[in-house]
């Protein structure tokens, strides 16, 4: 089959590789209809993530039609057409019963996190995230194979299109999670650091659920044209406001600041020169740029929610500010499982419109220049979908409002 394959930083192509057969009685082979690229393949795709390797297949946005069924598995059937979740869970370890399906213990056989010298016990394994996090190829492929199939699999109507569902893979409970995080409610404000993807859609799950006073930083003029536009965010761009958080103050009621932030950027933030350096060195994982902001944005008793991936330690944490000012952190990987019905259903009565976001519809084999205009930002690119088999698509161009993009909302 062909699939898209890790080469080093900054290579990846798209190669023949061996399709994916049965491994365990609960598994099965998907014939994948649709994939994405994410912005944490980005971390994959610049060399960021240990333990990614040659070959490694990438992907964990992907659906498709169930091909093969183990013996084991009641949940689904070939001719069924499913979204899967990035998070494996089994389903019936202590975490997935208490629907915390990230921190799943028994499907992830990398080593985990180290901590003081320490391993952590691993959390869940995810889709095409290097050997840190299970091995397990990714779907930017033609087939792949779903572990934990009676659990994960997530079956979807025939009357909504593949980019119409495609997203409940991921972004979209994560952003979904994120917001629920923060404990914002109708009427209140927050703040969205980082308008990629998963940033667009947490502007639109606020908006969905009623926040009033809705903030976004970032240093794309094209994406927060994008953002004030289609959800009505007051845009801030960091390339001239050298401190977004105390503008946003000034605007909060009694310049209290926001109820809640969300920091939907992570450990490659745009850091300071010292962090940089630290970084070059190995000296600290995450640059904390953004976490900073959160904290300062935030009003006291708010919630800092952090969707964007961190690694390591981070240079100026600013917890005495955090304690200072009681605030409240959430983070970590999205229980993906838990929000799958409530969110098709906000998809069908067209309360969520993600397949928004999209501005490139690619073929599988253009997969390696779908990675390069999203990583370098070309052509206002927002989102990458791929299509395996599909013929060679033109790209788009223009603002990504134009030729392959879904109009705004």
């Amino acid at each position: 089959m062909r699939a898209l394959t890790y080469h080093g930083p900054h290579k990846v192509q798209v190669d023949n590789v061996p399709e994916p057969v049965l491994e365990a009685d609960d598994d099965i082979i998907l014939r994948v209809t649709s994939t994405a690229i994410c912005g944490s393949d980005l971390h994959l795709y610049r060399g960021k993530i240990p333990k990614t390797e040659h070959g490694d297949i990438f992907g964990h946005e992907f659906m498709g039609v169930v091909e093969e069924a183990g013996s084991a598995v009641t949940a689904v059937q070939p001719g069924d057409r499913v979204v899967i979740p990035f998070v494996i869970a089994c389903g019936s370890c202590f975490f997935c019963n208490h629907d915390l399906f990230a921190a799943c213990e028994t499907t992830n056989t990398g080593r985990g996190a180290i901590l003081n010298k320490k391993a952590i016990p691993p959390g869940a394994a995810l889709f095409g995230f290097s050997h840190l996090y299970g091995g397990i190829p990714g779907g930017q492929a033609e087939f792949v194979r779903v572990p934990k199939a009676n659990t994960g699999p997530f079956k979807v109507p025939g009357t909504l299109a593949d980019e119409k569902v495609l997203f409940l893979s991921d972004i979209l409970p994560t952003a979904y999670q994120a917001v629920l995080n923060s404990e914002v409610v109708k009427g209140g404000s927050l703040v969205i650091y980082g308008a990629g993807p998963v940033g667009l859609l947490c502007a639109a799950v606020a908006r969905m659920i009623g926040v009033e006073q809705l903030f976004m930083v970032d240093h794309h003029a094209y994406r927060l044209a994008y953002a004030q536009k289609t959800y009505g965010v007051i845009p801030i761009n960091f390339d001239e406001d050298d401190d977004p958080a105390a503008s946003i103050i000034e605007q909060t009621a009694g310049q209290r600041g926001v109820d809640g932030a969300i920091d939907a950027v992570g450990f490659e933030a745009k850091g300071s020169t010292t962090e940089t350096i630290l970084a070059t060195l190995k000296l600290e994982g995450s640059s904390g740029k953004a976490l900073r902001q959160c904290i300062a944005a935030v009003r006291r008793g708010g919630v800092v929610s952090v969707p964007g991936v961190y690694a390591g330690f981070i240079h100026g944490f600013m917890f005495g500010d955090a304690f200072d000012k009681g605030l409240t952190f959430r983070m970590g990987q999205t229980h993906v499982h838990r929000f799958l019905p409530e969110l098709l259903e906000q998809i069908e009565r067209g309360a969520l419109q993600p397949d928004a976001i999209i501005t490139h519809r690619l073929s599988l084999e253009q997969a390696a220049t779908g990675y390069e205009i999203f990583d370098k930002k070309q052509e206002d690119c927002r989102k990458v979908i791929l299509t395996p088999g599909s013929p060679d698509i033109a790209l788009p161009v223009g603002d990504g409002d134009e030729v392959g993009a879904v109009p705004a909302v």
